[in-house]
């Protein structure tokens, strides 16, 4: 066998039994083992090394120095694990190291994005015809859908922000929500909106935004509402935004970094209701659709607008009008292939598959919910989808015990302040978590809790 044959073989090997022992190991790692990261750093060494070597150092000093947050038991932020066909078909698309750029650079790519786009699209129950695109992450994914909007909107106002930029164009008014998510407004504020200029609108005790509050405006205007609150697990109340947008001619964009997936499921879709009637989504496919990192998706209804937006052309760059390349839709135009992924996990779980594995997320959240309040422990929203608020106590009390059920390792949660509340955040997002790992991180947190206490 050739030097390079054995080299793949021994990364599978070793990335095999690195996701097996995940779930016998501490989610957090160990002190020791983060110390020796050390030996991973220092000057750039002159001489060329064995690749073979330093695929094992690699291996032994890098993975047990990671947060397992591809196991069963990672609750914290928002963080899928990614499928088992999606690992493999990562591989394999690493291995065809495509530009997916275009169709010329990658027939394969382009076809499984079209129809990855296209099935997502119907999944999410998203208007037909809609255009849309894959890039880094759901922020990208609403700065692309702003873009689109800026476009949209300034273009009616007879202003072509393509030719002419920002510097005289007519005003566009932003409004979003106070429990806005900071890559929202960081999106905004790359795209010229600036941050002094958004109107902010109040929200109600589970993060939605108060309706009734909305501005009396005229004129261009981007509304950016919410699937899926990162702390509650809440979403706006869409269809009286929309009302209010469709009479003023504005434009709605939804930040569903992970609850648009509701929509995937019939059961948990009510809880977005109207969410169709917007006209631009962000979502992330590396969150619940658990696909390997770097993958978001953005859709926009008027896909004149998108590609108007995003088209780039060059004398080097051919175009084939029968085909659609996917650089004309998305910030990039070098892009690995992240339709790669998306299609094997689609292709997998099908479309019941999907709802099965956001269902049962939300269902493990319940329970969470459940076992902690038995115990005593406030659970401080109402628990709708993936996301569990909780509070021990006294804020010293409960970021205490975050910090003991950290170092315990059995299951890993973050921190968050709630209106006003110092709160511990579980979220559910990891096709991997069964009832046996909802119920041994209950234990270990409950015991954790009484223990920070005493």
């Amino acid at each position: 066998m050739g030097t390079r044959e054995a080299l793949y073989e021994d990364a599978a090997r070793r990335a095999a039994r690195y996701l097996d022992g995940l779930g016998a190991r501490s989610v957090e790692p160990r002190p020791e083992d983060v110390s020796r990261l050390q030996e991973l750093t220092g000057p750039l060494p002159e001489a060329a090394g064995d690749a073979g070597e330093i695929l094992r150092l690699l291996d032994e000093v890098g993975s047990p120095a990671t947060l397992a947050t591809a196991g069963p038991r990672f609750f914290g932020w928002v963080v899928g694990g990614a499928l088992p066909v999606t690992v493999a078909a990562n591989w394999l698309a690493t291995a065809w190291d495509q530009n997916a750029a275009s169709w010329d650079t990658s027939p394969t790519a382009a076809a499984l994005e079209e129809a990855s786009l296209q099935w997502l699209a119907d999944i999410l129950g998203l208007p037909p015809g809609s255009g849309g695109t894959l890039v880094t992450g759901a922020t990208m994914a609403s700065f692309v859908s702003l873009a689109a909007a800026r476009h949209d909107l300034l273009g009616r106002a007879g202003w072509d922000v393509e030719a002419d930029g920002l510097f005289g164009a007519p005003e566009v008014k932003v409004v979003i929500g106070a429990e806005a998510h900071p890559t929202l407004a960081k999106a905004l504020r790359l795209l010229g909106f600036g941050r002094t200029r958004v109107v902010e609108i109040p929200v109600d005790t589970q993060g939605r935004m108060q309706a009734d509050a909305l501005p009396a405006v005229d004129g261009p205007t981007i509304i950016c509402t919410q699937a899926g609150n990162v702390n509650s697990g809440s979403s706006d109340p869409f269809d009286a935004i929309c009302d209010w947008a469709q009479e003023r001619g504005s434009w709605v964009h939804v930040d569903g970094a992970f609850g648009l997936w509701a929509a995937a499921s019939p059961r948990l879709r009510p809880h977005l209701q109207g969410y169709e009637r917007a006209d631009s989504w962000a979502t992330d496919g590396h969150k619940w659709l658990n696909v390997p990192y770097d993958s978001g998706i953005a859709f926009v209804r008027d896909r004149k607008a998108l590609r108007a937006t995003m088209s780039i052309s060059a004398a080097y760059l051919s175009k084939n009008s029968e085909r659609r390349d996917p650089s004309d839709y998305s910030l990039e135009l070098s892009r690995r292939a992240r339709s790669v992924e998306i299609w094997a996990a689609l292709r997998t779980l099908g479309r019941s598959g999907v709802a099965e594995m956001i269902e049962h997320c939300c269902q493990h959240a319940s329970r969470f919910a459940e076992g902690l309040s038995e115990a005593g422990y406030e659970v401080l929203n109402e628990v709708v989808l993936n996301q569990v608020l909780v509070s021990f106590g006294d804020a010293e009390t409960t970021n205490r015990t975050i910090a003991a059920i950290q170092e315990e390792g059995t299951c890993w949660c973050g921190g968050t302040e709630w209106q006003g509340r110092t709160a511990m955040r579980i979220s559910v997002s990891s096709w991997a978590t069964t009832d046996e790992d909802v119920e041994r991180s209950l234990e270990a947190m409950i015991r954790c809790a009484r223990s920070a206490a005493e």
